[in-house]
């Protein structure tokens, strides 16, 4: 059936929304295949096949090949749309369990068609078809700056028009808090997520997050984007404050000033395009210490104490300078934690001294105590770093030989000290273990026995609690137990935690 308005449908939906004219095509096949559906009183599957070149299109009737059913007295389930194998090999021979046999039926009338249903099917695989190609175009955008004009504001979530008929989504908590956001106004997001869906936004734009003031130096800055300049790290207090680490990668380069530019040009271009956000450049150090000294600016650091098992540093600051080195609710150690990636404690500096004093004072006491020594020697241990015997035992002798004051004899004395205290420490710790005494819940729990319950106690598992954190094989050690055993005494000393969970 020759059809040139197919042909006509196909070139301008095509033309218009400038996708692939093959996507229309089977828009068009799959609209009229709905309309041959309706048209029978039963269900059942059709396919059409048009001629790119002549818009001529056939219609097929279709059937899937199957197995006779018993429970339907040996014939199909669904006669309309099922053939029996044996029937399908009658006219097709090479035909098998699952195969489509096509027979050829009269078309209905492209221009006949419901008009809605057509229009509907083109339409959606017109949309599907854009969705994909926006997709497409974006997906390696992903971390780029992108500039839209505001074309909607629902709820506080704002949609911009990139151009092309290309829309992005932003959502309230992407927005700069307070930020004024009128229709029409060209905004500057950070293109953060492009999703496939089926419906709503596709392309997920942010206001707030810490690589659009990167990707806005990097545009007002030109030694960033040529690297001669590179960004370390940002941190932000969206519409508020933010801080910055750039480090120079030419000696001959001040990184900080070229990003503040002549006059403060440069920063002001990014914290006018920011809704007036206020930005601290830091200078960035492999020193770590140093950059969270730096990043703490404008506050002035005293002292510092690096924990590094716990990654954490206290910085001490006078008392006057303490509001700003905390700043207002906390932002600016704030900031300085999400810049540095370390948990940052300001304290007020004579508050630290004297914590510090008390601290070494504690430390001479035990060195005292411990190794048997006079205070000035206990004192001057304490003040070259020295926290425990065990690292008195164990550090080499060229490193204690370097202590002012302190020979060969002395040294070796001291570790011979260190050691013996440690020994003692133990044997202690061994005889407390032993003579634990069991908890009261731990003697009366169902299953146990005296015997047991010394004896888990011996081994350190005093309560309930204890022997509920316990693995099988770690009870196993203990005599007398089963593997059997030991599962029904771990549950029963559980069931505290079970019923501790229904009732949450």
């Amino acid at each position: 059936m020759a059809n040139k308005e197919i042909l006509l449908v196909a070139e301008v939906f095509s033309n218009e929304k400038e996708i692939d004219k093959e996507i229309v095509f089977q828009a068009i096949e799959s609209a009229l295949e709905t309309a041959t559906v309706k048209r029978h009183v039963n269900q059942i599957r059709a396919r059409v096949s048009i001629d790119r070149k002549t818009g001529d299109y056939s219609t097929y009737r279709q059937w899937e090949v199957v197995a006779a059913d018993d429970q339907v007295d040996g014939d199909v389930e669904f006669p309309t749309t099922q053939i029996l194998l044996d029937v399908a090999q009658f006219d097709n021979p090479d035909a098998q369990i699952g195969d489509i046999i096509e027979e050829e039926i009269d078309s209905v009338d492209f221009g006949r068609i419901a008009a809605q249903t057509a229009k509907q099917v083109i339409i959606h695989k017109v949309r599907e078809a854009e969705r994909k190609k926006i997709v497409e175009a974006y997906q390696s955008r992903v971390g780029d700056l992108i500039t839209g004009i505001v074309k909607r504001i629902e709820k506080g979530s704002v949609y911009l028009d990139l151009g092309g008929h290309v829309e992005a989504f932003i959502a309230k908590e992407d927005m700069i808090p307070r930020e004024p956001v009128r229709i029409g106004d060209r905004i500057r997001g950070y293109l953060k997520d492009v999703r496939s869906e089926p419906r709503g936004p596709q392309l997920f734009v942010s206001r707030t997050a810490p690589e659009l003031l990167i990707a806005l130096f990097r545009l007002e800055v030109p030694e960033v984007g040529e690297g001669m300049i590179s960004v370390m790290g940002a941190a932000r207090d969206p519409g508020s404050r933010a801080k910055i680490a750039v480090k120079g990668n030419d000696p001959r380069l001040d990184p900080v000033g070229a990003c503040v530019g002549m006059r403060g040009s440069r920063v002001q271009s990014v914290t006018n395009e920011l809704s007036g956000e206020r930005i601290d450049i830091i200078l960035w150090n492999p020193n770590e210490a140093q950059f969270v000294i730096n990043a703490m600016s404008p506050a002035e650091i005293q002292s510092i104490v690096v924990d590094e098992d716990r990654h954490s540093m206290d910085l001490a600051v006078s008392t006057e300078n303490l509001s700003q080195a905390i700043g207002r609710g906390g932002q600016n150690v704030r900031l300085a934690t999400q810049l540095t990636g370390w948990e940052l404690n300001v304290i007020d500096a004579s508050k630290a001294e004297q914590n510090s004093e008390a601290e070494a004072e504690k430390i001479t006491q035990m060195f005292i105590e411990q190794l048997d020594v006079n205070a000035d020697i206990a004192a001057i241990l304490a003040e070259v770093g020295f926290n425990s015997v065990e690292e008195i035992a164990y550090v080499p002798v060229s490193e204690m030989l370097e202590i002012e004051g302190f020979d060969e004899e002395l040294v070796n004395e001291l570790k011979s000290r260190a050691k013996d205290a440690l020994l003692i420490i133990a044997i202690a710790a061994e005889e407390k273990i032993e003579t634990a005494t069991p908890a009261q819940d731990l003697l009366e729990m169902e299953g146990m026995d005296k015997d047991l319950a010394y004896d888990l106690a011996s081994g350190g598992v005093i309560t309930m609690e204890d022997l509920a954190e316990q693995s099988i094989d770690d009870v196993l050690k203990f005599s007398g137990m089963t593997e059997e055993r030991a599962a029904r005494l771990i549950m029963k000393a559980r069931e505290p935690w079970f019923a501790e969970a229904k009732t949450k």
